[in-house]
């Protein structure tokens, strides 16, 4: 004959279960990483269509990492990052000399510029598609907003 368990019994092997798999289960998945060539499937002509990676993304938390480009004022909350270093400031060069696959990154707070060749990654909802920002009439095609920065390594 099987011995029958109550609800607390179990209830406690359940646990007991678990607490034996939890080295097993996998880790919480942090932000996804974005890398600037995952942005897009092609910039020409014809327009910008961006990468099917990207657009699983849209709205979901992201990690992007480089440089940020010298800001239009000392403290802000936004600023521009680029795949590489950029000495010039976004707002002040022709588009010439400004690289097509940039990232606006609003943030949650203000922040002192970080020196141009240091890496920092952002960390923020992604948002695709032209916008323009009704404050500063920037237009872009990436941004990741509510965000937060940190330096890495190189």
């Amino acid at each position: 004959m099987k011995p029958v368990l109550n609800a607390a019994g179990t209830r406690r092997r359940l646990l007991l279960l678990g607490a034996a798999l939890l080295p097993f289960a996998p880790a919480a998945r942090a932000d996804e990483l974005l890398t600037f060539d995952g942005l897009y499937e092609s910039v020409g002509v014809l327009g910008i269509r961006y990468s099917e990676r990207a657009r699983a993304l849209r709205g979901q938390a992201v990690r992007m990492r480089g440089f940020m480009a010298p800001p239009l004022k000392p403290e802000s909350r936004f600023f521009v990052l680029t795949r590489a270093p950029v000495s010039v400031c976004p707002f002040c060069a022709s588009d010439a000399e400004w690289p097509v696959d940039i990232v606006v990154v609003y943030l949650r707070d203000t922040l002192a510029p970080v020196d141009f060749n240091r890496r920092v990654e952002a960390t923020g909802r992604l948002e695709i598609g032209s916008w323009t920002d009704p404050n500063t009439g920037f237009v872009s095609q990436v941004r990741l907003v509510d965000a937060q920065v940190h330096e890495v390594g190189r």
